[in-house]
């Protein structure tokens, strides 16, 4: 097998390496002199820190205009409504699969029962997710869907603003929606929203090209902070997390696709490069638009996958919202010595099924893990011991979430027949979209 060197996926590699091994030194140089990080860590701490503010800063306009338009692309296929409601009935089927895998490595492995957690006592994080908070969460509160908080240190007021993702969801469907009904009166709109996101592309391109030194200040920066301690501490729990994730990405999925008639290698091929972004920026949304191009490199019909991807990256997750709150939710009771009944396995499924738009494609999923243990009535203490190793199960997490995406939109295009499938056979060399 030929190695290319340029290729963008090797660089990625290189970067994880070296961030890797830039991690570990920084982990044996101990402490800054006032007991803060020292300079490598500091340096691999903002490296990681100012990639995922990048991300970060495109997803609002990316999330906006990449829903309308794909909304509005809906026109062109002729099956749309019908697309639609199988795109999101393979999402259920799918993340159905992924709790159930959660729920029995749960009761199998029993990973609450005798960990001792983290030195420090757990307390409940400072933000929750609950039933009537998700579905408030849902009406936006201002058109534009910002979002204001205020925090006071030392006696000093900050206040910061920020984008609800949800909510902007909720915004861009409606409007696309709304753009479908004017009809031919809304094209110079649709114009601009189609303009606005090839720009959004383009400068997101710019910041992928920038993965590689990303992902070592990303994974430097964590092993650099956790090292393996907090991994030692929890390593029942992150093992099991990392099995239902394995299981599900090279067991579940490979298996759907052979059942559907088509081999699993040629997807795998294709999808890594949004598998590794995903893993390695912990944002679905964030890779977005490389989701969606290898989507088309499969043989996805283009105004398919301009429609499923963006809905997908902000809705389908099959790792934050499934695998992994079924996990926490048994670790948790086991922690603290609470039975679960079928009943609470039953509502760990459906929480995982419906609630899982509350990740919203973000990095981190403590409303989602909030949300299924407010619901079970467990301790949200528990979550606390969970928050100091969520960055390293969220690579992995991502990863999962990004391919069962990808998967979904070739299942429903090969079941509909839009599937190009000499192009899903086909070899291509693995490189970012170009914007």
């Amino acid at each position: 097998m030929t190695i290319h060197y340029r290729s963008f996926g090797f660089q990625v590699l290189v970067g994880m390496v070296v961030g890797l091994a830039l991690g570990f030194v920084a982990r044996t140089m101990g402490a800054g002199p006032e007991g803060d990080l020292n300079w490598l860590a500091e340096t691999l701490k903002t490296i990681g820190s100012i990639f995922v503010s990048l991300l970060k800063a495109i997803v609002p306009p990316l999330v906006f205009a990449a829903i309308v338009a794909s909304i509005a692309n809906l026109r062109a296929l002729d099956n749309a409504a019908r697309l639609a409601g199988q795109t999101l009935l393979w999402f259920a089927i799918t993340a159905l699969i992924a709790v159930s895998i959660g729920l029995l490595l749960g009761v199998l492995i029993q990973p609450g029962i005798g960990a001792q957690g983290p030195a420090t006592p757990p307390t409940a994080p400072s933000s929750v997710g609950g039933w009537l908070d998700f579905l408030k969460g849902l009406v936006p509160g201002n058109s534009l869907a910002l979002l204001a908080s205020t925090k006071i240190t030392g006696g000093a007021a900050s206040t910061s603003i920020s984008f609800n993702i949800l909510q902007l969801l909720v915004i861009s469907i409606v409007v696309g929606l709304a753009t479908l009904k004017v009809g031919e009166k809304a094209e110079p709109f649709l114009t601009f929203v189609r303009s606005f996101l090839a720009i959004v592309r383009a400068l997101l391109g710019w910041v992928i090209r920038l993965t590689p030194v990303g992902s070592a200040g990303l994974i430097g920066s964590a092993v650099a902070t956790y090292g393996w301690d907090a991994l030692a501490q929890l390593g029942t729990f992150t093992g099991a997390i990392y099995l239902g994730l394995a299981l599900v990405l090279l067991g579940v999925y490979p298996t759907l696709l052979i059942l559907n008639g088509l081999k699993p290698l040629p997807f795998f091929a294709k999808a890594w490069p949004a598998i590794q972004l995903g893993f390695v920026s912990r944002s679905s949304v964030g890779t977005m638009p490389v989701t969606e191009a290898v989507t088309e490199r499969m043989g996805v019909e283009k105004s398919y996958a301009a429609f499923a991807i963006p809905l997908a990256s902000t809705t389908k997750m099959d790792g934050c919202a499934s695998i992994y709150p079924a996990l926490s939710a048994i670790f948790v009771a086991g922690f603290y010595g609470i039975h679960l009944h079928a009943i609470d396995y039953a509502l760990i499924a459906f929480v995982s099924v419906i609630g899982s738009a509350a990740t919203a494609g973000l990095t981190g999923a403590t409303v989602m893990l909030t949300l299924t243990l407010s619901t079970l009535g467990l301790p949200l203490e528990g979550a606390g011991l969970l928050l100091a190793i969520d960055p390293i199960l969220d690579m992995g997490r991502t990863a999962v979430n990004v391919a069962g995406q990808v998967l979904v939109a070739t299942i429903v295009a090969k079941r509909e027949g839009i599937l190009d499938e000499a192009a899903y056979a086909s070899a291509g060399e693995l490189v970012p979209a170009q914007a």
